[in-house]
């Protein structure tokens, strides 16, 4: 038996029209200028060491925020009505408002509402994400974007934003990652893989 591919959309798509596809079970999408980028589901490691991010920040966060894994933000980097922008990090940490307001008005988790986005590289996002997906991240104002290399030896490359230079690096490390920026954390790296 064979499945129907979905046709991809005839025009480039507002963040609004985005969200309102829904899944599908081809892969995971995101949104470019309008375009429909597809890329195939995560590794099962990869999967694995996004959980465990997101289980050893949890404990680590004020009230204020939260962690959420693999969910869609809009980069709010186009206007409503035009062709948009929309990612899907492995985790963020955002405001916990920002459930509540997508709960009661609808859309997406807005990038101003998130603190912290983390990508965990895959062997297809290399560039991705550390190139594209960095000057995306920067422009919609993400305050710190953390890059987490899961290949032996596991590293997590920490950025934050700057006013005039979009993100500075820290250095790569491994092994414990420790900040007090943005908040007090400790990331047991090894535990990643």
């Amino acid at each position: 038996m064979t499945t129907a591919v979905p046709l991809p959309p005839a025009h480039l798509l507002t963040v609004g029209e985005y969200a309102a596809l829904g899944e599908d079970d081809c892969g995971r999408s995101e949104l470019m200028e309008g375009n429909l980028v597809m890329s195939p589901s995560p590794s099962p490691d990869h999967n694995m060491a996004g959980l465990r991010i997101a289980l050893q920040l949890m404990p680590q966060l004020t009230q204020d925020f939260e962690v959420i894994t693999d969910v869609d933000i809009d980069l709010e980097l186009a206007p409503a009505d035009q062709p948009g922008f929309s990612r899907r990090p492995d985790v963020i940490v955002v405001q916990r408002s920002a459930r509540r307001r997508v709960r009661a008005e609808g859309g997406l988790i807005r990038a101003v509402e998130v603190l912290v986005v983390i990508e965990i590289v895959s062997p297809g996002s290399r560039r991705t994400d550390n190139v594209v997906k960095r000057a995306e991240y920067a422009d919609a104002g993400i305050p710190h974007y953390w890059i987490v290399d899961i290949q032996e030896p596991v590293s997590l490359l920490a950025c934050h934003l700057t006013e005039k230079f979009g993100y500075l690096d820290a250095e790569v490390v491994g092994g414990t990652f420790n900040s007090t920026e943005p908040f007090t954390v400790a990331l047991d790296l090894e535990d990643l893989h």
